[in-house]
């Protein structure tokens, strides 16, 4: 029986104390003051707080929270606890004043438990994708809290995708799987993808935030080739003898195979690069790459004009031009030659001088 009555007492005062509590005052005018001010603690780690009731206390005061240590000196009282394992604390400083109101402050407590373990997939769980497809990623964050803190962020290497946040609010861990959705390009090719949950506890919590990062994961994506080769002028011309080199360079998954349509006389080739290393007027004409894998195909053309070469022939015409010049300049000089410096002899002039000089009288 008086264990009974004991046990009621005690139910009594703890009553009194809750409505006295329930009831307090928290924007009176001297209230009392925690230092610091807000509690950001992980999950089992130690913690304490100071509580400066008054500086004038005439009645009653006290601090109340159901775990740790209080001590009181004067009206500071002193709260510490070793392991903090209580989801959704809010201690009460308090004191009655004169009047009989009570006055009283709360100590706002943010206790956090990072994620447990933070899971990559996605949606039919296959990493080969095709360019085009829509992608759903999920983000599983298991055991986080507060979850309200939470953000989650998707990368492509080093490229942010997307961040997300949770709606939920509560104080407790909870797990939560966050998506995101988007279109596969070439670029996602080989690219590795991997997501971190973030918890963001202000400038009271840890310095930087706790991050836990997922595993990475490799994407493997078909597209159809596209040119990286420049393209030439068109039409491409050259003088024979010139060498010719056409292009159509390209990249896709699978790789690309070419084949080439060429004019005739001239060797195909399966390379993307065709080569003539001396070009004639019979490799001009319209040369064709067709490039092509299983994801589709792209076709180049080549407009290719090879003009005569009529360099030689100026040439010999040069050459044989001066060689006629020189020989009408020395036939010209022989002639000329003859004439002036030699005379003109005429016979029937000989012969008449010869006639003259034999008829001269002998002298008695």
């Amino acid at each position: 029986m008086l264990i009974s009555y004991i046990f009621l007492g005690v139910s009594l005062l703890n009553s009194l104390n809750n409505f006295h509590v329930s009831s307090c005052d928290l924007n009176c005018t001297e209230k009392p003051v925690f230092t610091p001010s807000r509690l950001v603690v992980k999950y089992g780690d130690p913690t304490s707080a100071n509580c400066s009731v008054c500086q004038h206390c005439q009645s009653s005061f006290g601090l109340e929270i159901p775990v740790g240590d209080k001590k009181e000196n004067g009206t500071l009282i002193s709260w510490t606890v070793d392991h903090l394992t209580e989801w959704g604390l809010s201690p009460l400083c308090w004191y009655t004043a004169a009047a009989g109101q009570q006055c009283c402050s709360s100590l706002e407590i943010t206790l956090y438990n990072p994620p447990d373990n933070v899971v990559l997939n996605i949606k039919g769980n296959s990493w080969v994708w095709s360019e085009g497809q829509n992608i759903t990623l999920e983000c599983s964050v298991q055991n986080v809290a507060p979850v309200e803190n939470l953000r989650v962020t998707f990368y492509r290497g080093q490229r942010q995708l997307g961040q997300k946040q949770s709606n939920k609010k509560g104080d407790k861990p909870v797990s939560e799987t966050f998506h995101l959705d988007f279109t596969s390009t070439k670029e996602d090719n080989g690219g590795e993808f991997w997501c971190e949950a973030e918890l963001l506890l202000g400038p009271d919590g840890p310095q930087p935030p706790p991050v836990v990062k997922s595993r990475n994961f490799s994407a493997t994506v078909f597209y159809e080739p596209y040119l990286t080769a420049v393209s030439p002028p068109s039409p491409t011309v050259l003088t024979e003898g010139n060498p010719l080199q056409l292009d159509c360079s390209a990249v896709g998954n699978p790789r690309p195979t070419y084949t080439w349509a060429v004019p005739s006389g001239v060797s195909p080739t399966k390379s993307s690069v065709l080569i003539i290393n001396s070009t004639t007027t019979k490799d001009k004409g319209q040369y064709t790459c067709f490039v092509s894998n299983n994801q589709g195909n792209v076709t180049v053309k080549f407009d290719v004009d090879v003009k005569r070469d009529y360099t030689k022939y100026y040439i010999a015409a040069a050459i044989i031009g001066a060689a006629v010049i020189i020989f009408l300049m020395v036939i010209t000089y022989f002639k000329y030659y003859k004439n002036t410096r030699m005379g003109q002899y005429n016979l029937k002039d000989v012969l008449r001088l010869r006639r003259q000089h034999s008829a001269v009288p002998t002298a008695l």
